[in-house]
């Protein structure tokens, strides 16, 4: 096992790769990483776009499938076998930790964004077609899709809600989460059974609060938002999973919804390549990394707690950037949306891809 790794599972963060391809579950790299100490997966239209278009391990169930069903369908038929084979590599963690840790996302079709009834339905398909109790299914943090993550938690369904930017979509899903899992308690459900994490993204806060700070003069606060940011997020994580109403849950079986780290590959490379994981290091979480990210993280991440180190410097960037004329309402809002809008735009790429590419291979017999 990696010791860098090993020393974040110590402290109490679970480190997940944001990468899948056939490669990864067909030829062994996920089983490695897992003895390495990774102990989840998480893709996107993004990834699975690159996975498809680049390997030939493909080509077989997309001649099969090519001209018979729609490429929206096919896609979810490609990504059923990826994601059933990771989910079956990490059956052991998910085992071996009590449900704690061992997942798998799958992300409904970013179309769906702002289509409460629409995510809904796709979420619920997506858990009945992979069938495997270590699937999360990725739902965005919209305004419409506040609503359908407390219906899927009252389902029993486990879910990873994804695109959060701010301090205050974090508190909304979070009361997403617990508005559901007392519906469920109520039916009788079992919320032990319930998983969630609640990826906030990080590194996209910094690229654009830096854009707007270089704008207004101010380029010795660039770089300090995103961290300040998730270290916030995680103060109000820690308000919300305790007191009397949470420990009522918990009682009954409930887990808190962690938060995960999401977008920590670093963009500027005037930062630190693991920048986003030695400053957001803590208990109750989870890091999802792009092997890039991963990879530095295992060769030279200094590893220690600092999540809960520097908050009212923390507080003091965000008066700081206010001051600067950063409006930090508009600057998440815009992140959600150009979130939002860039899965939309792999998504349709994704298709695409599979359109032609299932064509050219029926072509060629």
């Amino acid at each position: 096992m990696n010791e860098r790794l090993k020393r974040l599972q110590e402290i109490g963060q679970s480190v997940w790769v944001d990468s899948l391809s056939r490669e990864d579950v067909v030829e062994g790299g996920l089983r490695r990483l897992v003895e390495e100490g990774v102990s989840g997966v998480t893709s996107n239209p993004t990834i699975f776009q690159q996975a498809i278009s680049g390997s030939p391990l493909y080509d077989e169930q997309l001649r099969e499938l090519a001209g018979e069903e729609e490429p929206r369908e096919v896609f979810f038929r490609l990504a059923r076998e990826d994601i059933r084979g990771a989910c079956d590599v990490l059956m052991p963690v998910y085992e071996r930790t009590g449900g704690e840790d061992g997942y798998v996302s799958l992300e409904v079709s970013p179309d769906l964004a702002y289509d409460t009834e629409g995510t809904v339905e796709e979420a619920q398909r997506l858990h009945e077609m992979v069938e495997r109790p270590n699937l999360l299914v990725k739902i965005p943090a919209t305004r419409e899709g506040l609503p359908a993550i407390e219906e899927m938690i009252s389902r029993g369904r486990s879910i990873n809600v994804t695109l959060i930017f701010s301090l205050g979509r974090y508190r909304e899903v979070a009361g997403a989460y617990i508005r559901g899992l007392r519906r469920l308690v109520g039916s009788g459900g079992d919320p032990s059974r319930v998983a969630s994490v609640a990826s906030f993204f990080v590194s996209r806060v910094d690229t654009e609060a830096d854009r707007r700070l270089e704008a207004a003069g101010r380029p010795e606060l660039k770089g300090r938002l995103a961290v300040a940011n998730a270290k916030l997020a995680y103060q109000e994580f820690k308000r919300i999973f305790s007191g009397p109403e949470w420990e009522r849950l918990a009682s009954a079986g409930a887990r808190v919804q962690r938060p995960l780290w999401a977008s920590t590959s670093t963009k500027n490379p005037e930062y630190s390549d693991v920048k986003y994981v030695e400053e957001l290091v803590g208990p109750q979480t989870v890091n999802t990394m792009p092997h890039s990210t991963l990879r530095a993280t295992m060769d030279h991440a200094r590893v220690r707690p600092t999540l809960e180190e520097g908050l009212e410097e923390a507080r003091k960037t965000f008066a700081l950037v206010r001051e600067a004329g950063v409006d930090y309402d508009d600057l998440t809002r815009v992140l959600e949306e150009e979130g939002v809008r860039k899965f939309a735009d792999s998504f349709q790429e994704l298709l695409r891809e599979i359109e032609q590419k299932g064509r050219r291979l029926v072509r060629q017999g």
